[in-house]
């Protein structure tokens, strides 16, 4: 997608790290998560389409929004580095399904809370099957998403550009969901990097279930559980994520990775 917006920082010849947001989230949401990582690794961090700063500024949706263009989109802002993949929710299925098709550009991945909602057994009251149910109203279903997040009395308390702006969101919402519910996202058995697989112990049911389960289907990945933490541990508990799940799994992907992880580590 040409105006995509992106960031990277740390040092240029540093090993790289591309963090993926979730549903109804934008790049701003892994900033603290960027921040704990990028005096290691050069960190890449993206709007991804129809969000925050990678919705057309000339109107209109910036589709197509499904699994294919999101990979795309990433292996585009890749440029033919080799990255090692963190996927916060529904990020965390880009992440997976950008290994599974580009196995040669993505020496890892880390993936908190992903939802599977092509699986016959994913609830359909959680929020994503819920905006799901309103695909001919997407800016409706993208307040009632936000207000299922935040809570009502939050959501009323934001500034009506910015309920606007979230409820602009809504062809990304209902387009990338709606096609994560028809088509399964990746191949486990096309993913030959390591894999960390996370959820935290304060969160929903269907997320450590989803976890478990994938964690099954994926021989030789591993699971971890974030004690204290909810859907959002990468923005709340950033330096808490990057010690349990980064610096386990480059130390399973090797050098470079696992070196400036070694580095930090033996820091004064």
């Amino acid at each position: 997608m040409s105006g995509l917006w992106s960031e990277e920082a740390g040092a240029a010849d540093a090993p790289l790290v591309a963090l993926i947001h979730g549903t109804m989230d934008r790049s701003t949401g892994m900033v603290k998560l960027s921040r704990r990582l990028d005096d290691r690794f050069r960190v890449l961090r993206y709007d991804r389409r129809g969000y925050g700063r990678s919705v057309p500024r000339e109107g209109g949706s910036a589709g197509p929004f499904d699994m294919a263009a999101q990979v795309d989109d990433l292996v585009g802002l890749l440029d033919g580095r080799q990255v090692l993949l963190i996927g916060h929710s529904y990020g965390g299925n880009v992440a997976l399904a950008t290994a599974s098709r580009h196995p040669a550009l993505v020496v890892g991945v880390a993936v908190y809370e992903a939802p599977l909602s092509w699986e016959e057994w994913w609830p359909g009251s959680t929020a994503g099957s819920q905006a799901r149910a309103m695909a001919g109203q997407p800016a409706e279903a993208a307040e009632r998403f936000m207000r299922r997040m935040i809570g009502d009395a939050a959501w009323h308390a934001l500034p009506e550009r910015t309920r606007s702006t979230r409820r602009s969101e809504g062809p990304a919402l209902v387009g990338e969901l709606g096609d994560l519910q028809d088509n399964p996202p990746w191949r486990a058995e096309a993913i030959r990097c390591p894999v960390t697989l996370s959820y935290g112990s304060r969160g929903a049911a269907h997320h450590r279930e989803g976890m478990e389960f994938v964690h099954a289907g994926l021989p030789g990945s591993e699971l971890i559980v974030l004690d204290g933490c909810r859907h959002d541990a990468p923005l709340r508990h950033a330096a808490h994520f990057a010690s349990a799940i980064l610096e386990s799994l480059a130390r399973s992907v090797g050098d470079p990775w696992a070196l400036a992880v070694t580095r930090s580590a033996a820091a004064p």
